[in-house]
């Protein structure tokens, strides 16, 4: 399979070092060329951060999730705790691999990772930082293999032993889409299918922009306002619902923009 990248996705543009509003467009969406259910893989063969090889060529026995991620992606903070659950409960069944990426939301703290070595320190980081309890592998510094799947920040792949993708999921926050799959490959059937899951998962990851923001960098917190308005509001909203779950923030902000809204709306309403 070829693997080169349209021109919008050459490597100097893959390692973007200020986020826009087209990169939150891209990530937003899939091509309908792009790698999902029934799917070959592209051939690749990237280092492990425990001295192992993930190959196409070389998979293994069992099925594989592959969850692409990086350190300063909000919805890889969310998914993280999922996939440590998921793992927990299917990982001597699916062999589980994170693929460090480029980094989401690149600040003045964290910034873009400009060598291979570089690239590996935030593969070592993003292990840390989580506590991964299984394999991180990490993509070249162009992102050629994130790059064959159309890049988005977070998005899940459940692999068949013969190479071939089974099921995809936009975001790997998506717990129940994640288990019904797992559940499905571990006890033997096909899979065959996607999760498009977009406003819940988003929200469930709004709660942890701040904290992303923090570790990047304010350069970060000023890219999000400048590129995704919406966004940047419900994060900075979700500060005020700190007693609350991280996961739990994002909603409860956009419940309180809604009511605000509608009490607005009354309130015109009644006046006219």
């Amino acid at each position: 399979m070829d693997l080169r990248p349209p021109p919008r996705h050459t490597g100097a543009d893959y390692r973007f070092e200020r986020f826009r509003t087209r990169l939150l467009i891209d990530d937003m969406t899939f091509g309908r060329n792009a790698l999902g259910p029934g799917s070959p893989l592209p051939e690749f063969d990237l280092p492990t951060l425990d001295g192992g090889r993930f190959a196409s060529r070389a998979l293994g026995r069992r099925p594989v999730l592959m969850v692409f991620g990086s350190r300063t992606c909000p919805v890889t903070e969310s998914a993280a705790p999922v996939l440590r659950r998921l793992h927990a409960r299917f990982g001597e069944r699916v062999r589980f691999v994170l693929v460090n990426t480029r980094e989401a939301h690149p600040g003045q703290t964290i910034g873009q990772p400009a060598t291979v070595a570089e690239k590996h320190r935030h593969a070592q980081r993003l292990r840390h930082h989580h506590d991964i309890p299984f394999e991180v592998a990490v993509d070249d510094i162009d992102g050629t293999l994130h790059r064959a799947f159309t890049p988005k920040p977070n998005s899940a792949y459940l692999i068949d032993t013969g190479g071939t993708i089974r099921f995809r999921s936009h975001w790997a926050n998506d717990e129940p889409a994640l288990r019904r799959a797992l559940e499905q490959t571990a006890s033997g059937n096909t899979v065959h299918g996607r999760s498009r899951a977009m406003a819940g998962p988003l929200l469930r990851a709004v709660g942890h922009l701040p904290g992303i923001v923090t570790a990047a960098g304010s350069r970060t917190g000023h890219d999000v306002w400048r590129a995704a308005p919406p966004l940047a509001v419900l994060g900075a909203l979700s500060r005020l619902y700190t007693r609350l779950p991280a996961d739990r923030r994002g909603p409860a902000a956009a419940a309180a923009v809604l009511l605000v809204c509608a009490a607005a709306a009354g309130l015109l309403t009644v006046l006219s």
